[in-house]
This record gives C-alpha cells, sequence and structure tokens, in this order.
C-alpha cells in the first residue's frame, strides 16, 4: 500500500481520553495473546538459518512452521512495546503500582525475544560488507576470490595491495564473525526459549490476559483529554533532537566522530548514547499518535517521520555493527590480514553511522518545516 502525506482530515479527534486508551491497550493486549497462541501452535521454535543460506536465496519454511513461530515472537514483541510504551506515555491515567510493575516485565520480553534476530540481522550486515569492501565471497564454507579488475584496468600499485590484503583478511574476518556471532545467537535463541518457559513470563501473560478484559485506569482517565500526555511526549523527541550534534552530523562524513571508534577502547562511542535516545522517543511518539487515533483505525503515516526512524534504526544498526568489528578484532593470536580486514570493516560501519545521522538530520528538518 502506498504511503501518504498526513492531511488535516487526519488530524486525532481532540477528545479522545482514557477510554481511547483503554480500548487501544485492550486491543493491544488481545494482539499479544493471539501472537502468543501462535507460537504455542508453531511448536515456539524460532529461526536458525545461517545468514549466508538467506544470503544465497532466503530460509524457507522448516517441517515445523518455523516461518509462522518467527512472525509470532515478531508479533509478540510488538505489542509488548506498544503496551510498554503507552505505560510510559500515559502513566499519570494509569494504576501507578500496576503500570509501574509492568512496564520493566514487557521491556525484559521484549528485549530477551529481539536478541536473536539482532545478532543474525548483525552477522549478515557485516558479512555482505566484507564482501561489498573486499570484492571477495566472504560467507564461510565458500572460497574467497580475488576482486575483479576494472574495465579502465588494474589500480594503481599501493590501492591493488591493499585490496590484496583485505582481500586475503576478509575470508578469515567472515568465519571469525560467523563463529563469535552465531554463538551469540544461540545462546539468544535458548535464553528465549528459557524466558518464555519461564514463571516470570507466565506470570507476564497473566496479567496482559487481565488487560484484554479489563484496564486499570486512574479514577479521573475515563474524562481526562489525552493530548496533553502525546503532545509532552513529542515536547521530549524534539528538545532531544535539539540536542543532538547536528553541526557535526551536517556533512556526509564526520572525522571527528571516527576518532574514538578507532581507539582500542572498548566502551561504546559517546556520541552513539543521545542517538539511540532519540531513536527510542521516536517511537514513543508514534505510539502515542496511535492510541490518539483509537483502536480500530489506522493512523495517518508520515512518510517524513517514518523515514526519519528508518535513518535511525540503520544508525543503531550500523553502530552496532562496528562495536562487533571492533570486539573480534580483539580476539587474541589472529592474523595481521584478519586484523586489517576487521579494522577496515569496523571504519566503514562508523562511516554509515554518519551516513544516516546526515539523512536523519536532512529528514527531520523538512518533517518540522512542514508541520504546523
Amino acid at each position: 500500500m502506498a504511503q501518504r502525506h498526513p492531511d488535516p482530515t487526519d488530524t486525532p479527534p481532540l477528545t479522545a481520553t482514557g477510554d481511547a486508551l483503554a480500548g487501544y491497550l485492550r486491543a493491544q493486549a488481545t494482539e499479544f495473546l493471539r501472537a502468543l497462541r501462535l507460537h504455542r501452535e508453531t511448536g515456539g521454535q524460532s529461526g536458525n538459518t545461517p545468514a549466508r543460506a538467506r544470503a544465497g536465496g532466503g530460509a524457507g519454511v522448516g517441517p515445523n512452521g518455523t516461518e509462522a513461530s518467527v512472525d509470532a515472537a515478531r508479533a509478540l514483541r510488538r505489542s509488548a512495546r506498544r503496551i510498554s510504551a503507552s505505560l510510559h506515555t500515559f502513566r499519570p491515567l494509569l494504576d501507578p503500582d500496576w503500570s509501574e510493575e509492568m512496564r520493566p516485565e514487557l521491556a525484559w520480553l521484549s528485549g530477551t525475544l529481539g536478541l536473536e534476530h539482532a545478532y543474525e540481522a548483525r552477522l549478515e550486515r557485516l558479512l555482505l560488507a566484507l564482501q561489498r569492501l573486499s570484492g571477495a565471497v566472504v560467507f564461510p564454507g565458500r572460497t574467497a576470490t580475488p576482486a575483479a579488475v576494472g574495465p579502465s584496468g588494474p589500480d594503481r600499485p599501493t590501492a591493488t595491495a591493499e585490496r590484496s590484503t583485505l582481500t586475503v583478511g576478509a575470508a578469515k574476518a567472515g568465519a571469525l564473525l560467523e563463529r563469535q556471532l552465531t554463538l551469540a545467537r544461540t545462546r539468544a535463541h535458548s535464553t528465549a526459549l528459557q524466558a518464555l518457559g519461564s514463571s516470570r513470563f507466565h506470570a507476564v501473560a497473566d496479567k496482559v490476559a487481565l488487560l484484554a478484559s479489563e484496564v486499570p485506569l486512574a479514577p479521573a482517565a475515563p474524562t481526562t483529554a489525552l493530548h496533553t500526555l502525546a503532545a509532552a511526549a513529542e515536547e521530549r523527541l524534539t528538545d532531544a533532537v535539539a540536542a543532538l550534534p547536528l553541526v557535526a552530523a551536517g556533512h556526509p562524513y564526520n572525522a571527528e566522530a571516527l576518532v574514538h571508534g578507532l581507539s582500542p577502547d572498548p566502551s561504546p562511542h559517546p556520541q552513539d548514547g543521545p542517538w539511540h535516545q532519540v531513536r527510542l522517543l521516536l517511537r514513543l511518539h508514534r505510539y502515542a499518535h496511535e492510541v490518539l487515533h483509537g483502536p480500530g483505525t489506522a493512523a495517518p503515516v508520515d512518510v517524513r517521520l517514518l523515514a526519519a526512524g528508518q535513518a535511525l534504526n540503520r544508525h543503531r544498526d550500523a553502530s552496532e555493527a562496528a562495536a562487533a568489528a571492533a570486539q573480534a578484532a580483539r580476539t587474541p593470536r589472529i592474523t595481521p590480514a584478519t586484523a586489517y580486514a576487521l579494522g577496515v570493516l569496523h571504519a566503514d560501519q562508523r562511516h554509515e553511522v554518519e551516513a544516516s545521522r546526515f539523512t536523519f538530520q536532512r529528514t527531520w528538518q523538512k518533517h518540522t518545516a512542514a508541520t504546523p
């Protein structure tokens, strides 16, 4: 379905109150329970297809309904995020004890279910980047091939030597990343299965089941307008964006931001945190907008806001991929060629981080210019 720009007729009614919040929460709780039932019916399995297999043509549906189970787990996360976000944005309208007890449990569930997919997507991203950078097939189990000479002839000797070194190290770097991230993904898979069978998860599911029929609103919530709280969420987003180093991100290449990333310091990049926070605040703003339109009504899609969110998602993915490459480069006793390939890969992903910031800046400026 084609995206469309919002128009004045899409503006949610100013009379949206706590009753609309209750309807939204009940709808999301119902979706959660439906996804949980589907997950159990499909065997509760999660995708185990290696990244190299998907890159070669995609993963097939396993005999136990693997793909359906992955979709069910994704739906569980989607509903959990929306319920948790609503409890955060509209917490003055809800029973405080129930809300404060529920939110961290939903965040735990969403984070636990998302780890396996995150490691799998990170590995695929890094392997494809290595292949792009080196001109070699770096998926483990395949033979690395040297880059083809372009129509204008071979590069100058220095560039040729660097490319040769990168090609030699790329296959070993890919194999190292495959081992490390596959191990992490397998552990995340086991953790998710254990979580879904734990008493902690069953307690969360029981509370969501109660939420599907009864929402613990504060006494004044049914007559309290939602717009003030939704506007506060938008204001927090706007303030966080204003505090970003957009001047540094105003160019596709931000050399200053690479200084820390190229150092041996294993701590997270100091500039990444505020951008990750903006991504979360943008999600809260989007979900609050959904609540204002009420259940059963599709909220209008602001394509600029959607593009801004996609840029921040790419920023997060590239940032975490760069950290994974740096972590792999610290592996003891790897060859210089492998370390060199991982260093090039790390720098490439940090450039992707800067490109995503640049894209977000331009998209956000267009969004704010078009917003009354």
